[in-house]
């Protein structure tokens, strides 16, 4: 009998926030591995607020995704069928799969797929606080903010994959670490589980006077690092009480992901306080990852390095999961489960 693929398309691009309609389910059948090829079968797919961005037509730092075909995304899963000498049936592997129960993964496409181990750390944990999401925020921390001992940092979304990883390896490091998370629960998770200094919770504060006073007092010396990914209000707050020489990571604005633009209020302070502010993109830096991934994944193994995680169960739950993630229903990080 012929295996079939359940594969969740971008039918439309949304106009605004993204709608259940944007989306469509289809089923395809399995084809057979040629010679070289490896056929995966998709254990989760990890969902990420990068993907917006992906499904507007406009110029970005990744190709657009196109119309018709399978939302992208990372993905970790078994080898179930191999014609490529490098894979054998059962290997855990972790790849770019995107939104569907099974890739075969092409000859000249085999190189994307890596072999983990899954003996000490968890297959999911790939997919964030041993994946992309960690090393995002590694390099964000090491190679822009580099916080001396003693220094404050602040990260936006602290509860989220990319956030809770950062202010772990920040406390590594000797820097004195502050959050911002939606509602009380998700900052009691950030200081009693992860271990901040402090977390404001951000739905507390309506207005900037409120925001900046709740900044200055969990900040008194003021802040010498921020890692952004979202933008807008939280951002002016943060530039007001910045230090002299602070750094600044951009990594998202997730504020702005439906296309509303993005005001800065003071972007004098950038020339006043002499700030360094970077974006950067995690795949810039692919000479980077085996070092990330090294840290990441020992903390891992050792649970020095702790993290949360929403599931979704089954492929069509992906749509409603992943809009919910950028209204920050989640809790950590955000996967779909396949099997």
């Amino acid at each position: 009998m012929t295996t079939m693929n359940q594969q969740i398309l971008l039918a439309s691009r949304p106009a605004g926030e993204p709608t259940a309609s944007n989306f469509r389910l289809v089923q395809t059948p399995v084809g057979e591995p040629a010679d070289g090829e490896v056929l995966v079968r998709h254990h989760y797919l990890s969902l990420d607020p990068y993907m917006r961005g992906r499904m507007n037509e406009g110029k970005s730092y990744i190709e657009p995704q196109a119309l018709g075909e399978v939302m992208g995304g990372g993905s970790v899963g078994e080898v179930v069928a191999s014609r490529n000498a490098g894979f054998a049936v059962g290997d855990k592997v972790v790849g770019m799969g995107g939104w569907q129960e099974y890739q075969l993964v092409g000859a000249s496409q085999v190189a994307t797929l890596q072999k983990v181990d899954t003996t000490h750390i968890p297959l999911a944990a790939y997919l964030g606080a041993v994946g992309m999401p960690g090393v995002t925020a590694w390099q964000g921390l090491t190679q822009i903010i580099a916080p001396k001992a003693g220094e404050t940092v602040v990260v936006s979304a602290a509860s989220g994959a990319v956030g809770g990883a950062f202010g772990q390896l920040a406390k590594t490091r000797g820097a004195r670490v502050v959050g911002l998370a939606g509602g009380p629960e998700k900052c009691a998770y950030v200081t009693r589980e992860l271990g901040f200094d402090a977390c404001i919770d951000y739905k507390l504060h309506k207005d900037l006077e409120s925001l900046g006073g709740a900044l200055k007092s969990a900040c008194p010396g003021g802040i010498d690092g921020y890692f952004e990914n979202v933008g807008g209000m939280t951002l002016d707050a943060v530039l007001l009480h910045s230090n002299t020489f602070a750094r600044i990571a951009v990594c998202g604005m997730i504020s702005g992901y439906n296309g509303e633009p993005i005001p800065m209020l003071h972007p004098t302070l950038i020339l006043v306080n002499r700030l360094k502010l970077q974006g950067f993109i995690v795949t810039d830096r692919l000479d980077l990852w085996p070092a990330a991934l090294q840290e990441l994944g020992s903390m891992v193994a050792s649970g020095k390095l702790k993290y949360r995680e929403t599931v979704a169960q089954g492929l069509a739950s992906a749509p409603e999961a992943f809009m919910g993630l950028l209204k920050g229903r989640n809790f950590g990080k955000q996967l779909v489960k396949l099997v």
